[in-house]
């Protein structure tokens, strides 16, 4: 049996007055829906990272889920970010170096990305259903389904074949290695996750031409020189994915920090059903942002309650180990929100 070891990234990546690589960071929403408070607090916390190391923030429209994509979206996410206070070097609206900035647009660099990957022998493609991987796993899949067996990663030419004349198309999975990913989050800390143990080889591309996320975004930031990501908790186990992914294509990974997510009051993902507003709508209703900056700033542990600050404000007094590593529950209808412990 093959002897398992740990596959450590180092990825820390900061920026000094001697340093020849500025400090680039982005937000990166998908045009689902308005931007709620969760969004929100994420989209702020990125900004003012980047605007105290004096970097460059980016914002990309992650648009690749189109049955999920409401029209006018995107449109609002940008007037409601702009409403908060925030602002961006490069993005959809604004262009840059590096566009376009709309991921439906750059389907092209995914695809030279799976082919780069399947030519070196790193990927491969995978004629599984969903329905036979799940009659061959474990009976207790995880959170993200039943883990991927290997069926496919020693080429079987004749079914190959045979799903071929049945006019099947494939899926293209990445080889995983065995053993743990170990990273350091800029919030969370040392991280240790085993990819294999828990996932499996991962689809990279579906049967149906749809791109994963995880191939996309590390498509996307490298070409566009991102070399910190902050984002939601919700996407911490991904990231060893994503390492994987940046090791096999040659590419230097960012600095990744994770933030806590904002929860209802029934300790479920804040949404409409606990009342909560949408930025536009707090927008539309006249409310105060620099009220909403203040009290998502309190969530962070940057501000006291009631104050009423700009993200401008808030550049001074970044400091990332100041934000909690819990989630946390909120009451939208309390005067904005009041905090609680999760």
């Amino acid at each position: 049996m093959a002897e398992c070891t740990t596959r450590w990234y180092l990825i820390a990546v900061h920026h000094d007055a001697t340093s020849a690589r500025p400090v680039r960071g982005r937000f990166a929403p998908s045009p689902t829906g308005d931007p709620h408070l969760g969004n929100a607090f994420t989209a702020l916390l990125a900004w003012v990272s980047v605007r105290a190391q004096q970097g460059v923030f980016v914002l990309r429209m992650e648009d690749l889920d189109k049955p999920r994509e409401r029209p006018g979206a995107a449109e609002r996410i940008l007037r409601a970010l702009r409403w908060l206070g925030l602002d961006w070097d490069e993005g959809p609206d604004v262009g840059g170096p590096f566009g376009p900035y709309v991921q439906s647009e750059r389907l092209d660099l995914y695809e030279a990305a799976v082919r780069r990957l399947v030519e070196a022998g790193l990927a491969y493609e995978c004629w599984c259903s969903r329905k036979e991987i799940a009659v061959v796993s474990a009976p207790h899949p995880g959170e993200e389904g039943p883990r991927y067996p290997g069926t496919c990663r020693t080429p079987d030419p004749t079914r190959a074949a045979a799903r071929r004349a049945q006019g099947r198309l494939p899926s293209f999975r990445l080889r995983v290695p065995r053993g743990p990913i170990a990273f350091e989050d800029g919030v969370f800390g040392p991280q240790r996750i085993d990819v294999d143990a828990q996932v499996g080889d991962f689809v990279i591309r579906r049967a149906d031409g749809f791109f994963a996320y995880q191939l996309a975004v590390v498509v996307d930031d490298a070409a566009m020189g991102i070399t910190e990501v902050l984002r939601g908790e919700d996407l911490l186990s991904s990231t060893p994915r994503q390492l994987l992914l940046y090791e096999k294509l040659g590419l230097a990974p960012p600095r990744f920090l994770h933030v806590p997510l904002l929860l209802g009051p029934d300790g479920a993902r804040l949404a409409k059903r606990h009342g909560a507003a949408s930025l536009v709508e707090l927008m539309e209703r006249g409310e105060d942002p620099r009220a909403v900056c203040g009290a998502l700033a309190t969530l962070a542990g940057l501000a006291r309650d009631g104050e009423r600050l700009t993200p401008r404000d808030l550049v001074a007094r970044w400091d990332p180990a100041r934000l909690p590593r819990i989630s946390l529950r909120i009451d939208p209808n309390a005067a904005l929100f009041r905090t609680q412990v999760a």
